[in-house]
């Protein structure tokens, strides 16, 4: 019987850090080995959970355990360090979005993907939402014919009183579309194909910016995402992100927060789908890392979805200026 995976937890600042633990008591092929955070307490609380060693240096719990697959969920600006020195340690790494705020940080975790081979897969669980599997069925079979343009809103709640000082300013958190926006300029990437296109960012403008919006060209189609934290305090939803998908014989609609697609096509009128199940959001990576494989969010797909990102924040900061993008720019390399 092959031997479980090691994980260790490097970063447990934020809450997506329950994606990976969530995975231990269900898992026979993972074990977790210690939990690193700068912050003792942090470190302290999710490691008493476990029964396993706290650190408050990830270095020194890389170098004594050398863990198979790294958890990096810690402070934004915090990320690309602990990244690259777990690939440099060895590990694969398995990182809650942002992967890292500023291009330069993106640059040097490619680097160091480039030099060790290991994987880096991101958290972009939107990906394998049920509305999303069955909205990629219906482009894929061709019910939708050709896509043509994607409208995505992803609204939040900001639950400032619950909010950590780091993550109210630009250097701790990056900026708006640089973490909010990443998932649905994964899926625009994925459902188009594209090898190239533009991106243009917009933000409100504040240390904290409460609302940001972006035009992606990918290739043939455009994409406008929205994304804000200013979903009202009393909205039954945390955000209610939603999707149109537009294409020459029909259209989809993606209801995340309401478990709900429908669409319409030019031989039927509008219906609701059946959906699959839903997965837990952190189930598909550890199957491929149990397995030996590379997750579907592979390191391209992650490093790709993030530069662009980037690169629509850069446009924001420099007043909305048209950034191109390449599939150059965008290829990362796996082992």
């Amino acid at each position: 019987m092959p031997a479980s995976l090691r994980l260790a937890v490097i970063g447990a600042a934020h809450a997506h850090v329950r994606y990976a633990l969530d995975e231990v008591p269900v898992r026979a092929d993972l074990d977790l080995v210690a939990v690193a955070d700068p912050d003792p307490a942090t470190a302290g609380r999710y490691a008493a959970e476990f029964d396993v060693p706290a650190y408050d240096d990830h270095r020194r719990l890389l170098a004594e355990l050398r863990p198979d697959v790294v958890m990096v969920a810690g402070v934004y600006a915090d990320r690309a360090e602990a990244i690259v020195d777990s690939l440099r340690a060895g590990a694969h790494v398995l990182a809650d979005k942002p992967l890292c705020t500023t291009l330069a940080e993106l640059d040097a975790i490619e680097a160091a993907q480039r030099e060790t081979g290991r994987i880096v897969t991101l958290l972009l669980e939107k990906r394998n939402y049920p509305e999303t599997v069955a909205a990629r069925a219906l482009l894929a079979d061709g019910s939708l014919g050709e896509l043509v343009q994607v409208a995505s809103t992803g609204p939040h709640k900001l639950n400032r009183p619950t909010r950590p000082d780091w993550f109210l300013t630009r250097r701790g958190y990056g900026g708006i579309l640089g973490d909010l926006a990443v998932h649905d300029i994964d899926l625009v990437l994925l459902l188009s194909g594209a090898t190239e296109g533009t991106v243009t960012g917009l933000v409100d403008g504040s240390e904290f910016a409460l609302s940001g919006s972006l035009l992606l060209r990918a290739g043939p189609v455009a994409a406008t995402i929205e994304v804000n934290w200013l979903t009202p305090a009393a909205s039954p939803y945390h955000g209610d992100y939603r999707m149109r998908l537009t294409g020459t014989e029909g259209t989809a609609e993606l209801f995340w927060a309401q478990n709900k697609l429908i669409a319409a096509t030019t031989e039927r009128p509008p219906w609701q789908l059946e959906l699959p199940p839903r997965r837990r959001p952190a189930a598909d990576a550890f199957d491929a890392f149990a397995a030996g494989l590379e997750p579907e969010i592979s390191t391209a797909a992650g490093f790709g979805a993030t530069r662009v990102a980037l690169l629509a924040q850069e446009s924001a900061d420099a007043g909305g200026v048209v950034v191109p993008w390449t599939n150059g720019q965008l290829r990362g390399q796996a082992g």
